[in-house]
Formats: C-alpha cells, sequence, structure tokens
C-alpha cells in the first residue's frame, strides 16, 4: 500500500489508477487525462487563479482520492453511489486517525511525512460543502467526457425556495469580544508592540473592509488613494484584485484610514504610501519586508479567537460559555461574513454588494462617481469598528 502523500506526490499502483475504471466515459473525451489524479489535477488547474479556491477544491478532491486509494481499494473511476455514502460516513470520522488526522496543534508542510489530509472529524456543514466540491469535480469529469456518470447525482437533496443563511459570522456581542481581546493584548516589549499593532490593522481590513485574506496578503499599500468627488469632497478608496483577478474599490472609511496611519507609524513608516509603493498591506512583526502567507494570517486569527474562547470560560457563566464556542469556532473567512452581515444592518444592500464584490458592477459605473461616493458616505458614516481610542 502507497503512504500517505499529497495529491503531486501520491504514488497510485496501477490496478487503482482507473485507467480501466467501470464508470470511464466511452464517448470522445475533452482533456488529455488517462489516470484519475491526471483527471483530479486538470480540473484543479481551472482554478489555478484563484488561490483561495484552489486550495479548498484541492484538499476536497485529494482527501477523495487519498480515501478510495488507501482506505477503499478502489479507483475514483470506479466509485459507486455505495461508496459515497459510506465517504460521508468517513468524513465524519476519518479513522485510523494515525493515518489521516494531524497532531493536535500541529500543522505540518505538504511535504513533511507528518502531514495529514485532515484536522480532525468535519461537522455536517463541513461534509456537505465538502460533498458539494466533490459533486462539482464529478460533474465537470462527466462533461470532459472522463467519466460516464456521476456517482453523487443519486444523493437525496434538500430542496429550498430560499438561500441559504450565512451563519459563519460574529454576532455584534460576539465582536466586541473580540475587538476586547485585541485591544487588550500585551504591549510590554518591543515584538508585543509590533503584534498587538499588525494585529489590530488586520482585523481593520478584514471587518472595515471586508477583505478576503488573500486581498490582505496581496494588496501592496499603494492600493490606498484619493479621488475628488463631483461634489468636491476629497475621498480614500482601497483597490484591491479579488477572486478570478477582479479588481474592486473598497471605501478607505475615517476610521480605515486612522487604523492605516496608526499602523504605518507603528513601523516607523511615513502615515501614507507613496503612489508607487510596494509595501505589502501587512507585515510580518520581524525579518525583511515581504507578503506573509496566507496560512499566517489565518493562524493570527484563530490566535485571537481562541485567547477570546479562553476569556470568555474564565467567567464560569453559561451564557459566556456558549459565546466562547461560538467564537472558537471563527475563522478568517468568517471575519468577512461578519463585516458583510453588519454593513446589512445598516447600509444599503447594492453598497455591500459592491464593498464585498460579490457581483460584477455594470461597466458604466465605472463612470458613475456620484454613486460611488454615495456608498462611500453610507458606508463610512454607518459602519464603524470602535476601536477605543489611544
Amino acid at each position: 500500500m502507497p503512504d500517505i502523500a499529497p495529491i503531486d506526490q501520491l504514488l497510485v499502483p496501477e490496478h487503482l489508477d482507473g485507467s480501466t475504471g467501470r464508470n470511464r466515459g466511452t464517448g470522445r473525451m475533452q482533456i488529455g487525462a488517462q489516470d484519475d489524479r491526471s483527471a483530479v489535477i486538470a480540473w484543479l488547474a481551472r482554478y489555478i487563479d484563484s488561490p483561495a479556491t484552489l486550495a479548498s477544491y484541492r484538499k476536497e478532491s485529494e482527501r477523495l482520492l487519498l480515501w478510495c486509494v488507501l482506505q477503499r481499494s478502489v479507483a475514483l473511476s470506479d466509485l459507486t453511489h455505495e461508496d459515497m455514502l459510506i465517504y460521508q460516513r468517513f468524513l465524519a470520522n476519518p479513522e485510523p486517525p494515525h493515518r489521516w488526522v494531524m497532531a493536535p496543534g500541529q500543522k505540518p508542510a505538504r511535504s513533511s511525512p507528518a502531514w495529514r489530509p485532515f484536522a480532525g472529524p468535519l461537522s455536517p456543514q463541513s461534509s456537505r460543502q465538502a460533498l458539494s466540491i466533490i459533486n462539482s469535480l464529478f460533474s465537470w469529469l462527466v462533461e470532459a467526457g472522463y467519466l460516464a456518470g456521476n456517482p453523487l447525482a443519486l444523493a437525496r437533496r434538500r430542496h429550498s425556495h430560499r438561500a441559504p443563511r450565512v451563519t459563519r459570522f460574529l454576532p455584534m456581542a460576539h465582536w466586541k469580544e473580540v475587538r476586547q481581546t485585541i485591544e487588550s493584548l500585551p504591549t510590554g516589549t518591543e515584538r508585543e508592540q509590533a503584534h498587538a499593532a499588525r494585529v489590530r490593522w488586520l482585523f481593520s481590513l478584514l471587518y472595515i473592509g471586508g477583505l478576503r485574506v488573500t486581498e490582505v496578503c496581496n494588496t501592496p499599500m499603494s492600493g490606498f488613494f484619493c479621488r475628488r468627488g463631483a461634489d468636491g469632497t476629497e475621498r480614500w478608496w482601497l483597490e484591491v484584485t479579488g477572486k478570478g483577478g477582479k479588481t474592486r474599490l473598497i471605501p478607505a472609511t475615517t476610521e480605515l484610514m486612522a487604523e492605516l496611519m496608526r499602523y504605518r507609524r507603528s513601523r516607523g513608516m511615513a502615515p501614507l504610501a507613496t503612489h508607487d509603493e510596494t509595501t505589502p498591506v501587512l507585515l510580518p512583526v520581524i525579518g525583511p519586508i515581504k507578503r506573509m502567507a496566507r496560512t499566517a494570517v489565518h493562524e493570527i486569527v484563530k490566535g485571537v479567537m481562541r485567547s477570546s474562547a479562553e476569556r470568555l470560560r474564565l467567567a464560569g457563566d453559561p451564557q459566556a460559555a456558549a459565546a466562547a464556542a461560538h467564537i472558537e469556532q471563527a475563522s478568517t473567512h468568517w471575519m468577512r461574513h461578519t463585516a458583510g452581515t453588519h454593513q446589512t444592518n445598516l447600509v444599503d444592500l447594492k453598497a455591500v454588494r459592491d464593498n464585498l464584490g460579490h457581483a460584477n458592477i455594470a461597466t458604466t459605473n465605472i463612470y458613475v462617481h456620484a454613486e460611488d461616493d454615495a456608498r462611500h458616505d453610507a458606508t463610512s458614516s454607518a459602519h464603524r469598528a470602535g476601536w477605543h481610542a489611544q
């Protein structure tokens, strides 16, 4: 049996590589892949320009391929509807743990022998998300002619006429607890001061700006710029490049600009960036000036969430314990959902849509700056993180 390894390093035995799978398509193929691993890699290649999506889709297709080879001893192109029911149960309980689950508190590199595809059992919501991604994989392989049918097509579907509710966000009371944790970070040493300043600035970008983690990592300081509106008022904006290489303008509110200048001063920089400054918008505490990795940003956010949960549990009452359990689950993307949810309570939905880049803006909107200015004013006056002055 081959050792467990990421998809790009996995050595699949010939009898399990899917080259003669029972569910292989019989017509003309639209891809050149002749085995399951190559077919999955061809599907993943479509998302090369969306790093976050690529990472998520690779994780789920990798888990399935590894399960096929190491656990089920069946080729991916041999999978049946019954196999997928068994896989669904496996996601909720990946056994044996020593083979599938990383050691607690560790996140080894993909090249490490200690790497594992799971951090732990998946929740029902995460399992549904995983199967949704796998369903997309199967559907594409059928469309490409590689598979004859989708083994998930017979799955029972829950029909609903309503869009799914977003539940992965922090209610205002929980956001206040997270904010209190950030404002209480130690500042006794220079390194602690630098860390506290970076955390506060990161959460400002995530909450006030609603940025995705890839946008935080890839945006330069020169993304901030000032533009005079039709009414003669100068307003600051942040230009970011989001999913699919799409560029959007985010209102750099008065509060966000104050936090930017606060952060830059803490780093010994001028309060505002020059128009050609390439300095990343978020920086490592020590070492050379360079972009931060997404994993490092995720860990900063998780650290704040864990600290908030630990502090709340010390209160000893059931309400605080419930809040702690919820906050502890929060991730970087939860902050984007939190920003959007809180904005919709106070800001016009179209402004929120444009702030978060959820839909394409009509080409003519490039020239309608008055509408942008109204969106800026509405967001700036109503949506604030509420940091205490220091």
